[in-house]
């Protein structure tokens, strides 16, 4: 995956609480195989209301995604995250979120922030103004600044989690850092065993 250091750019308002996984990405597009191309069909049933925030093009293409409380609860699916990363959220800022879907946004390198709500409110204020406000979201410093002003939040973030985000390592990844390691255990495995060396 690819490493998180700053993101920068608008954010979308999605002014909601418990906002769950079925209605992130809903059943009936579960069954593709790949990993991407779930980004059409994020939202997918709140979409039908013109007035949804992400039909306004004025938030196309957004890397950030304000939300409610407990966002990402509902079922583990993880094609969750995945439809928001199709449609270009790299990091997303809530008061608090679903622990499995938190850990599964860690595992794709999206970024999830949070806030008191008091903070995500004054935010989602200002990015429903037009021209949208710029974010500055940085990993490094671990904060969410507004471009331009001296509005800035600190924010906590696990250090394994961020470690991993900012070197841009998935659960494979973290593997491979061990495979001169794995090749030696490898090697002297008698050849009766089953191998499981990577394969060349």
């Amino acid at each position: 995956m690819q490493p998180v250091h700053e993101i920068v750019g608008n954010a979308i308002p999605l002014n909601r609480a418990d906002v769950d996984t079925d209605q992130i990405i809903p059943k009936q597009f579960l069954k593709r195989i790949e990993r991407t191309g779930f980004g059409p069909f994020a939202f997918f049933d709140w979409r039908k209301d013109p007035a949804f925030v992400t039909n306004n093009p004025a938030y196309a293409g957004a890397p950030v995604l304000l939300a409610g409380a407990n966002f990402g609860c509902g079922s583990s699916r993880e094609h969750a995250p995945w439809a928001l990363e199709d449609i270009g959220v790299r990091a997303i800022i809530a008061p608090s979120f679903a622990d499995i879907f938190r850990n599964n946004c860690a595992k794709i390198g999206l970024l999830t922030v949070q806030l008191p709500q008091a903070d995500v409110d004054y935010l989602m204020a200002r990015a429903e103004e037009l021209p949208a406000t710029q974010l500055v979201v940085s990993l490094e410093r671990q904060t969410v600044a507004i471009a331009g002003s001296d509005w800035v939040r600190h924010f906590d973030i696990d250090a394994f989690v961020r470690h991993c985000l900012l070197e841009g390592l998935d659960d494979i990844g973290l593997t491979l850092q061990h495979a001169d390691a794995i090749g030696a255990f490898e090697g002297g495995r008698t050849a009766l065993l089953p191998s499981t060396a990577q394969a060349g």
